[in-house]
Parts: structure tokens; C-alpha cells; sequence
């Protein structure tokens, strides 16, 4: 039976590009391959797999396809096809071209962990974190600190080898000493971590007691950490390398130190903003005043004007914080408390009966709010 028309195989144009025809590939593969089909099904899948299969591995090589658009199967000599990549052999080559990016991703072949095709698998250590409570002052202004961390250093009994002394490490009979056993599945052949060693190489027949064989004891150790100025809470500060050690020389993780802002007497951090509360007293809200108001740097002096009410708010602008990601400082709130004066002397009583009484004669243009809210409630009660 006369051979189909490659291009009519994979089910592309004869202008397609590389990539199209890798991934009409991909898919017919992926549909055809003998473990996805049985049964019945099964011969009918494997001729087609076959055909796309010697479809792609002509097509996507540049000098084979240029003979073959020039003179179709004719143009393809049959004796260059005989190899380890054509179809008349194993067809790996093809098809671990075409799929090599899946089942890399997929297998781990690659990336962080792996150290490379027959060598021990390496792998990072684990990130640490720690929680530093700091003050609002210390936030503002940074600080440099200290902090103890706990770090792994090399045993003192074994000198880091993990085994008893007067005995060492041997080859581990399962992956003998690559870290990594093959297994097969079906048409793939997976790269897996060696169950009896871990991916290390080697076992310990006699575990050095200190360590229990990790060849390394738990210590803590005392970090220097620089506080940047205007750091706010829940920000972290990231120290490489002092985190978890690595696998089979893999590289340390990371310290992350997170920060928790304490609580303040008297501020409150909104942002880059602060707000705080000014209590005054009954006369200096109706009289006004000068009066002192505290900020990070000392203090600073606002003028409170005639008749101001409860909740009232200043604003100094640039007296707040600024943060390590701003180009000014925020602003700082102030919300003035007027203050109910209590435990009143028989006197003060009475002075302040006669001061309500002689309000209560001006009417409505001593309380701003009264009326409006006499109307308020006319219109509520009819």
C-alpha cells in the first residue's frame, strides 16, 4: 500500500512551521501511543502511531524535508533512515525531541533540584522564618538588631562524615552511589529518587551516634539585622542564605524576618500616616487656645480656635513616618477630645448651673448643633 502523504499524516500545510508540526505531533503521539490504546483498537493505534511517527521524524529535519518537498518519498533514501532516529529504528530520538519539554517538566529532569542525568539529586534547603516585634520609634528610625538563629554546623564526633568514627559511609547497593533509580513505566523510562539512600549516594551501616548520622548538630548562632527606616508591620526582610542547609551540597535556604509593630501608647500608623488624640479641656475648646502636641521627633504646638468641637481634626503635615518605599514623609492627625471635667467642688456646681442657665438665655447661637437637631426631631416625631 502506498505511503500517505507526510504532511496529510500530521494533518498540516506544506507551508507549516516547525513548531506547528511538532504539535500536530504531539498530539497524534499523545492519541495513538500503544499504552493509552487496547483491545481492539490497539493494531489500528500502533500503525498510526508508527506512520506519524516517521511523518515528524522527516519533517522536522531541515535537509530530509527539502528532499522530500522536492521529490516526495521518492526524494528520501531509504538506507539514511535506518538509525536510531529514523523509523526504521527506535524512533527515540523523534519522539524525546518532540515531548522532551513535557516530560522534563513533568519528571523533574532539569531545574533546581536535579544535579543532572546520573549524579546525585541536590536539593535546596528550606526557608526560615522569624517574627521580630519592633516599637513604632524603632520602625520609623530603623535600627540595627540582633537576633539568635538556629544553624547547622559540621559534628565535632564524626567531622561531618555521619558515620561512627573508625567507620565511613559505603556505596548504596540500590542506585550505587547515583542518588537515583530508572523506573519504567510502560513506554517511559522515569528517573525517580533512590528509596534506600534518599538521593544521597551512600548509607551509613553504623550511624555516628552524636548526629544519628546527619553529620551535622542543630546550634544556634546571633545574626546581625540591619532595620531599614520606615518599615511597617507585616514587611519581611529577606537574609540569603541563612536559612535550612542543602542536600548533597545544594545551596542553604533563606531567613525571612517578618516584622510585627508593638502596639504604641499614643500613635497610631495608618500608611505612611499618624493619628493620635488630643484631649482638651471644656474652656480651651470654647475660648481657644495655643496648646502641645507630641510627634516621633518632640513636639509641636497647634492652635485651637474658638468654639471647636469634639472630633476636630489637625493635620501637621510631614510630621508623620516615611516609608521605605516613599519619597516624603506622611502627615500626622490629630483629633481633639474635649473633656468633661469631673468630681466638681459644691462651688464649681454652681458656677457651672449659672453658666448652663445664662447659655440657655442666648438660645440656639451658643450651640451650633442644637437647633439642627431640634428640627431633626420635630421632623422624626411630627
Amino acid at each position: 500500500m502506498a505511503k500517505r502523504d507526510f504532511y496529510e499524516v500530521l494533518g498540516v500545510p506544506k507551508n507549516a512551521s516547525d513548531e506547528e508540526i511538532k504539535k500536530a505531533y504531539r498530539k497524534l503521539a499523545m492519541k495513538y501511543h500503544p499504552d493509552r490504546n487496547q483491545g481492539d483498537a490497539a493494531k489500528e493505534a500502533e500503525v498510526k502511531f508508527k506512520e506519524a511517527k516517521e511523518a515528524y521524524e522527516m519533517l522536522s529535519d531541515p535537509q530530509k524535508k527539502a528532499a522530500y518537498d522536492q521529490y516526495g518519498h521518492a526524494g528520501v533514501d531509504p538506507n539514511m533512515r535506518g538509525g536510531p532516529g529514523g523509523p526504521g529504528g527506535e524512533g527515540y530520538g523523534g519522539f524525546a525531541e518532540a515531548f522532551g519539554d513535557i516530560f522534563g517538566d513533568i519528571f523533574g529532569q532539569g531545574g533546581s533540584r536535579g544535579s543532572g542525568r546520573g549524579g546525585r539529586q541536590v536539593y535546596r534547603g528550606a526557608d526560615l522564618s522569624y517574627a521580630m516585634e519592633v516599637s513604632l520609634e524603632e520602625a520609623a528610625l530603623g535600627k540595627d538588631a540582633q537576633i539568635r538563629i538556629p544553624s547547622w554546623d559540621d559534628c565535632d564526633t564524626c567531622h561531618g562524615t555521619g558515620a561512627k568514627p573508625g567507620t565511613q559511609a559505603k556505596t548504596c547497593p540500590t542506585c550505587q552511589g547515583a542518588g537515583v533509580v530508572q523506573m519504567r513505566q510502560g513506554f517511559f523510562s522515569v528517573q525517580q529518587t533512590c528509596p534506600q539512600c534518599h538521593g544521597k549516594g551512600k548509607i551509613i551501616p553504623d550511624p555516628c551516634t552524636t548526629c544519628h548520622g546527619q553529620g551535622k548538630i542543630k546550634k544556634q548562632k546571633t545574626l546581625e539585622v540591619k532595620i531599614p527606616a520606615g518599615i511597617d508591620d507585616g514587611m519581611r526582610i529577606r537574609s540569603a542564605g541563612n536559612g535550612e542547609p542543602g542536600t548533597n551540597g545544594g545551596p542553604p535556604g533563606d531567613l525571612y524576618i517578618e516584622i510585627r509593630l508593638r502596639k504604641h501608647d499614643i500613635f497610631e500608623r495608618d500608611g505612611d500616616d499618624l493619628h493620635c488624640q488630643v484631649p482638651i479641656s471644656f474652656a480651651t475648646a470654647a475660648l481657644g487656645g495655643e496648646i502641645e502636641v507630641p510627634t516621633l521627633a518632640g513636639k509641636a504646638a497647634i492652635d485651637i480656635p474658638e468654639g471647636t468641637q469634639a472630633g476636630k481634626q489637625f493635620r501637621l503635615r510631614g510630621k508623620g513616618i516615611k516609608g521605605v518605599r516613599s519619597s516624603y514623609p506622611g502627615d500626622l492627625y490629630c483629633h481633639v477630645l474635649v473633656e468633661t471635667p469631673v468630681k466638681l467642688t459644691e462651688h464649681q456646681r454652681k458656677l457651672l448651673k449659672e453658666f448652663d442657665e445664662s447659655l440657655r438665655k442666648g438660645g440656639a447661637k451658643h450651640s451650633p448643633g442644637g437647633e439642627s437637631w431640634t428640627d431633626r426631631l420635630k421632623g422624626l416625631f411630627g
